[in-house]
Formats: structure tokens, sequence, C-alpha cells
């Protein structure tokens, strides 16, 4: 299979999803076991992205400036500080620590 042939499978399956999503029973969606599912399902999707750019480099698991910088991004964000600034003391945390010559 090229990659080109899976790319183009995806879409049809994806496609395909989405038109079954159209042909359910309204009733189905509007029950709460779907809508619950589907908050829980965002969250994990969105926690899973963040680790993964996080701590991945590749295939490898790698430790460096951005652990830190996502630290200190929670951390602010616990604490409801305006997003711009989590956004700025996370890049600047993770500037710092690679002048320092800490995790490259």
């Amino acid at each position: 299979m090229t990659l080109w042939t899976a790319v183009i499978a995806a879409s049809v399956l994806c496609l395909g999803l989405k038109a079954v999503g159209y042909l359910l029973p309204q009733g189905w969606l509007d029950a709460p076991r779907p809508a619950r599912i589907a908050d829980l399902l965002t969250v994990a999707l969105l926690s899973a992205l963040v680790v993964v750019q996080a701590l991945a480099d590749g295939p490898a698991i790698v430790v460096d400036a951005r652990l830190p910088a996502v630290a200190v991004a929670a951390v602010l964000l616990w604490l409801r500080t305006p997003f711009l600034v989590v956004v700025a003391a996370a890049a600047v945390t993770a500037a710092l620590l690679r002048a320092l010559g800490w995790a490259t």
C-alpha cells in the first residue's frame, strides 16, 4: 500500500463516518451518554496531543526544554493567568533552558 492509497482510504473512511453521523436519529445523539463520551473523548485526544508534542522526538521519548515549559504553562493555567501570558512564559522558559544549554 502506498502513502497515497492510505490517505485516500482514510479520507473515504472519514467521509463515511460523517455520513453515518447524519443518518443517526436525533434522539440517539441527544442522550446523555453520547454527549458525555464526546466530551471525554475531546479531553483525552487533546491530552494525548500535548504529551506527544512535549515528549516525542520521532519514535523516541525525549525530556528536553519542552517539558518544563509545559509544566510552567500548566501551573499558570491552573492559576487562571491570561492565555497570552501563559504562552509567553512557556516560551521564555524553554528559551532560557535552551540558552543555558540544558535540554537542547
